[in-house]
């Protein structure tokens, strides 16, 4: 996998547009007004430990299926969480059925299955739908827990 590879994500601050690698060092910033964008990309068997697990945000990892209904439920509710924690966290999304690999290290049972890593490390696991405030205060608990 090259950390060349970028996904386009819109500046929720002024609308413009930027490439965000998919994998890189440091928190994206929008190239026009410098704000933080989200940083939410797909990842795999094969790139998981250099998208998610070298990152240097925590990351909010997103196991899922595209069977799933509660996973479509889920889904934009972790990007309005991924937009409003924007430069403090990346998100991460794995389709479970093309990466079983991860399904079986993660041992997912049911889905969606949600973890916070923190350099790789899971500090927190929730299975199940939520609504964007109470996976907003998951994720907050558990960055913050772990940063105390």
């Amino acid at each position: 996998m090259s950390t060349i590879q970028a996904t386009t994500v819109r500046c929720p601050h002024c609308g413009r547009t930027n490439r965000v690698p998919v994998a890189a060092e440091g928190r994206p910033k929008c190239g026009h007004c410098k704000q933080p964008l989200p940083w939410m990309v797909d990842a795999g068997d094969d790139d998981f430990t250099e998208i998610a697990e070298q990152a240097a945000v925590p990351v909010v990892v997103d196991l899922w299926a595209t069977w799933c209904g509660p996973c479509r439920l889920v889904s934009p509710a972790l990007e309005k969480v991924a937009t409003d924690l924007a430069g403090r966290i990346k998100l991460v999304k794995v389709d479970i059925d093309k990466n079983p690999r991860l399904s079986q290290r993660f041992e997912v049972q049911a889905v969606p299955t949600l973890l916070v890593l923190d350099r790789g490390e899971t500090v927190a696991r929730q299975t199940g739908a939520a609504p964007a405030p109470a996976l907003r205060q998951w994720v907050e608990q558990s960055i913050t827990a772990r940063e105390g």
